[in-house]
């Protein structure tokens, strides 16, 4: 064996250890060239690198220099100011490497999440060739989450951002695209669209596991049998689909879920608004927060699961800074779940938006709501919210209405349009005491505000519906 001279030796033992770590600067998925950056705000850039690296971020808007020094557990988080809408912008990140991001805009940051109906795209057989054909914008920009689960709280998602092209709409959320159309059109700002959705999902694997778990109420009602493959259990959508997101600024979030949960009406209330105070908290952001009461469909054996349902998602509107659109007249055949009216369905959750968010007049966009009711001489005057221009009923009198007497024995009524309000009547009930619009699985009743928009569900009593005769038409 040859030998090697000592001084030759300790040279290259000092030149080994010399060496540089040689980890570079990693950034999450969610932070790339093409993205979009939410307007007039703070936001958050992070990433790994090796312990103690310094890293300069660089902006082509001003001329600042960031930095921050990676920790001892490789992590680093660099926060800055963005300017008004517009772009396209260059960031520069440098540490032992250099990353280029190109193509940057700045502007409008929504999430769109919930089940299948949120993650339709055209692909599913949507009647959108045309709108397909049109998708051609710089200013609409898409990030899609593949379907993941983890049982902890996760750092980073696979995806990467992509500009707004017919290919690239076929296969995101219809809902969302157009949703997010809509906002870029009537505002010119850029709009960045987050895509975190999964057909089956209820509510509480979108919701922190703790969450669920330590609540007494929510806890047993969170049980069920996975099917099909779909999560189920406490956060394990959560973990791996939106808290990888929260370090990333953004306007809002767009939500189309609740069929997974009909089976549990009683608890979604509280299980859907401590999920969306969880979202906000994780942010550190009260965002707005617009969703999508759930569409008529069959729903099995119990014809009132699904109007408990959607009467939970209206109680929900007492949670702050939230917004519901109704849909029930959106819908082509009640025996499947997946109605492919979702064009219609995002330019109504982009009109609450609009008019709540980005305050623009003019906008109809509240559903008429049940007020108040008077109890005259067999007959029940009901009064609405959001209806001050009038009701108008399509294709013959209004329908969907029942009336019972101190029996709870509800039958078919007739209903009268007064203006604003609605007189509710039947020759079978002298005495009447109680009202019922809608609160069967599939009504698709035909009650509209004079702007077009439908008449939410509602009942006026509060008798345990499972002990209540409900006679169908």
């Amino acid at each position: 064996m040859k030998k090697i001279a000592l001084p030759v030796l300790s040279f290259f033992l000092l030149a080994l250890f010399a060496v540089p770590g040689t980890a570079s600067v990693r950034l999450p998925a969610i932070i790339g060239s093409h993205m979009v950056l939410q307007q007039n705000s703070t936001v958050k850039f992070w990433g790994w690198s090796d312990p103690g690296e310094k890293i300069a971020i660089k902006t082509d808007w001003d001329t600042t220099t960031y930095r921050t020094t990676a920790a001892g557990n490789a992590k680093w988080t660099v926060s800055f100011k963005t300017p008004a809408a517009g772009g396209a912008h260059t960031i520069t990140i440098t540490g032992r490497n250099t990353i280029v991001l190109n193509d940057v805009l700045v502007g409008e940051v929504w999430v769109c999440s919930g089940q299948s109906n949120m993650e339709m795209s055209v692909n599913w057989g949507l009647p959108y060739q045309e709108d397909v054909a049109n998708a051609i914008n710089k200013n609409i920009r898409f990030f899609h989450i593949p379907k993941t689960t983890a049982e902890y709280p996760q750092e980073d998602v696979k995806g990467e951002w992509v500009v707004c092209s017919p290919e690239a709409m076929k296969n995101f959320s219809a809902a969302g695209y157009f949703f997010g159309k809509r906002i870029q059109e009537e505002t010119s700002f850029p709009v960045g669209l987050i895509n975190s959705s999964w057909g089956g999902t209820p509510a509480e694997t979108w919701t922190p596991k703790e969450v669920v778990e330590n609540d007494p109420v929510l806890q047993p009602a969170s049980k069920r049998d996975a099917t099909n493959g779909w999560p189920v259990s406490p956060g394990l959508a959560y973990n791996a689909m939106i808290y990888p997101l929260i370090n990333f600024n953004i306007a809002g979030a767009i939500w189309y879920q609740g069929e997974s949960n009909v089976g549990n009406a009683s608890t979604y209330q509280p299980l859907f608004t401590k999920m969306i105070g969880e979202w906000r908290k994780g942010w550190q952001n009260d965002f707005p927060f617009y969703y999508v009461q759930i569409a008529p469909y069959t729903y099995g054996n119990n014809n009132n699961a699904a109007p408990l349902l959607r009467e939970a998602q209206t109680k929900s509107l007492a949670y702050p800074k939230t917004g519901m659109v109704v849909v029930h007249d959106l819908v082509d055949n009640v025996k499947d779940i997946h109605p492919k009216m979702k064009k219609e369905v995002g330019l109504r959750l982009a009109n609450l938006a609009l008019a709540d968010t980005y305050g623009k007049n003019g906008i109809a966009y509240k559903s008429p709501a049940y007020k108040n009711m008077e109890i005259g001489k067999s007959k029940i005057r009901i009064s609405f919210d959001n209806a001050e221009n009038g009701l108008v009923s399509k294709g013959g009198a209004p329908t969907e209405f029942y009336i019972a007497a101190e029996d709870k024995n509800f039958v078919p009524a007739k209903a009268k349009i007064e203006k604003n309000t609605v007189v509710v009547y039947s020759d079978a009930v002298k005495n009447p005491v109680a009202v019922r619009f809608g609160f069967s699985n599939s009504a698709m009743p035909n009650l509209f505000s004079k702007e077009g928009l439908p008449v939410n569900i509602f009942r006026t009593d509060d008798w345990q519906v499972e002990t209540v005769s409900f006679q169908n038409k």
